[in-house]
């Protein structure tokens, strides 16, 4: 990652994390003063943002530290194991905000809200659809696709403290909605948890690589060899910013061993320039049982 976007990256990472622990006090005194659990919830669904921009953080700083001799690889998976602590922690909150508002109900509780509610409510809104606004701006900026996805973030939260100023709102009407809120609250809290997961648990166990980038692979490698070599048994391994790829290629047995390693050597400088990707090319000769066997199966994994 080049310092422009790992500059840009910080400075809307640390103005989330100010902005949105500032409004996380906010709205947990005026959920207690209230007594209301929905607003409560929306206080830990909004520091959840900080928790996403303190992992954009991590993740940039360590995209940009160079592999060592105990980590070739470089240290870039310790930002998905942050990221998938994080989500087990919204998900535990979750539970406990769902717990407390089915309780509210059950037990016909309603909250008394306020000037005070309703203004640190508006201002959330505003506030996180501001830093949304303001992550999409250094996405288009800099292509950086993990700030795009730190504005989405800061949107849905700007969503989810807008349907609470509705039910705030309504509250002197209808006693129940309170508990109704904090078990909408406590499902943004699941989807958050549930989007760091899906985002997270594929990296870490592996995934099948994109099929439109594997297309691509194969072109750049039928036209550099200037005839068709069958790449197949991809293997991609992804840590962080950095990503291995290995595969396989067939050639003609009758080749030199310095014409094939000029080949491979080129296709994989060719791949490296681009999608950024680590590329080691297995070679294996044409007519072989088990190249043609693995040919035939295009082995994914």
């Amino acid at each position: 990652m080049n310092n422009s976007k790992s500059k840009d990256a910080y400075k809307q990472g640390i103005i989330s994390i100010i902005v949105n622990s500032l409004l996380f006090i906010a709205k947990y005194y005026a959920g207690v003063v209230s007594g209301s659990v929905a607003l409560v919830t929306d206080a830990w669904h909004t520091i959840s943002d900080s928790a996403s921009s303190l992992v954009l953080i991590i993740g940039t700083k360590l995209a940009n530290k160079p592999a060592d001799a105990e980590h070739p690889y470089g240290h870039g998976r310790i930002e998905l194991i942050t990221a998938l602590i994080i989500g087990i922690m919204l998900t535990l909150i979750g539970f406990n905000f769902l717990t407390n508002a089915i309780n509210k109900l059950i037990l016909r509780e309603a909250a008394t809200f306020g000037a005070l509610a309703i203004s640190v409510t508006v201002a959330s809104v505003v506030l996180n659809e501001g830093l949304a606004q303001y992550a999409f701006y250094l996405a288009r900026r800099t292509k950086n696709t993990s700030l795009r996805a730190d504005g989405w973030h800061h949107r849905s939260d700007a969503l989810s403290s807008f349907i609470l100023l509705v039910g705030i709102l309504a509250g002197g009407v209808w006693w129940w909605m309170d508990g109704v809120l904090g078990i909408i609250m406590a499902g943004f809290i699941f989807h958050a948890g549930y989007g760091i997961f899906k985002e997270v648990v594929n990296p870490l166990i592996g995934q099948q690589p994109d099929k439109e980038m594997l297309d691509r692979i194969k072109e750049v490698c039928t036209e550099i060899a200037g005839n068709e070599v069958s790449p197949h048994h991809f293997h991609v391994h992804q840590y962080g910013a950095h990503t291995e790829l290995t595969f396989h290629i067939a050639l003609d047995g009758m080749q030199s061993l310095t014409e094939a390693h000029s080949l491979a050597d080129k296709m994989e400088k060719q791949i490296n320039e681009i999608f950024a990707v680590e590329a080691t090319i297995h070679i294996e000769p044409v007519g072989d049982s088990e190249t043609e066997k693995d040919i035939e199966q295009d082995v994914f994994s």
